[in-house]
């Protein structure tokens, strides 16, 4: 069960090793880009091309479906990157079913565990497979792999590094339970945080946060939905800034052009922005983006 990229390589690697998958299930085809086609999910593209039979629930509590995979007598399910499975779902196959989570569990529990790690300037997260219970993200842990997160990462590298490191995961979790040598570890609930669902107010950039605080910001949230500020009213997103180490510090927002970069006051130091877009627009790299947008030294970013 899976549906967008980071749930790929997982399906590629069991195939790859010979695993027989009677079905893939995965979201059905829905509006998606800038065009709003209706197209089907990575997964279920993947799946096609490798010749797997999928299916599609418009609902997971549907009787048909819980009918459609009993009949299939799976022995596991996988869960990669899809929705809150019910109970009366998750408990069908023999051997049960577990999902690979992108955090070293306890910790980021949650939607957005890649996101949140890199907004709260983590510097380690990981991957964890899991047998599913009823309370989300809280199940036995059957294997766990810790991941560095790099100073350059964006939410876009780190998610594409664990999606091929999650796919070895699930592949080992698949033989260990085949094997009947699964581990089954408790979570310590004392040790668990939070990684709740990316909403547009977090996207906000506050410049009176510490320079370092706004560049996890920005790191977190690129590619999408990516951080964004306003100028005179017009929405500008930032998608790569650096410290500036060099310059006094500015107050906090406000705007500094030299030598054609662009220099943006915090709370404590200064960044320097290096790829932005104007609404409407696409994404630039700095310089572009000033030769075709009016900006200032003194300009204030809210």
């Amino acid at each position: 069960m899976g549906t967008p990229d980071f749930a790929v390589p997982s399906l590629e690697s069991l195939v790859q090793h010979g695993y027989e998958i009677p079905a893939v299930v995965t979201t059905p085809d829905r509006p998606r880009g800038r065009g709003r086609e209706v197209l089907p999910s990575p997964v279920k593209r993947r799946a096609a091309e490798l010749g797997v039979p999928v299916l599609q629930p418009p609902s997971l509590k549907a009787p048909e479906f819980a009918g459609q995979l009993r009949n299939l007598s799976p022995d596991i399910l996988a869960v990669v990157a899809f929705r809150i499975l019910p109970k009366n779902i998750y408990s069908i196959p023999r051997f049960g079913s577990f999902n690979l989570h992108a955090s070293l569990l306890p910790r980021y529990r949650g939607a957005a565990p890649i996101q949140r790690a890199i907004m709260n300037g983590e510097e380690l997260t990981g991957l964890t497979t899991f047998f599913l219970e009823e309370e989300v993200d809280t199940g036995a842990v059957i294997l766990q792999k810790a991941v560095p997160i790099a100073e350059e990462d964006d939410a876009g590298s780190l998610h594409d590094r664990l999606s091929v490191l999650g796919a070895a995961l699930v592949l080992e979790t698949v033989r260990l339970v085949e094997e009947g040598n699964a581990p089954r570890i408790p979570q310590d609930a004392s040790m668990a945080t939070p990684a709740p669902k990316v909403l547009k107010g977090d996207c906000h950039i506050r410049w009176n946060q510490p320079a370092r605080s706004v560049r996890n910001l920005i790191r977190a949230l690129s590619p999408a939905p990516g951080a964004y500020t306003r100028h005179g009213g017009r929405v500008i997103k930032v998608y790569r800034a650096e410290m500036a180490r060099d310059l006094q510090d500015l107050p906090a927002g406000e705007v500094l052009l030299e030598g054609g970069s662009l220099f943006v006051g915090t709370a404590e130091s200064v960044l320097s922005l290096a790829e932005l877009q104007q609404e409407g627009r696409r994404r630039l790299p700095v310089e572009e983006f000033l030769r075709g947008y009016r900006l200032r030294s003194g300009d204030r970013l809210e």
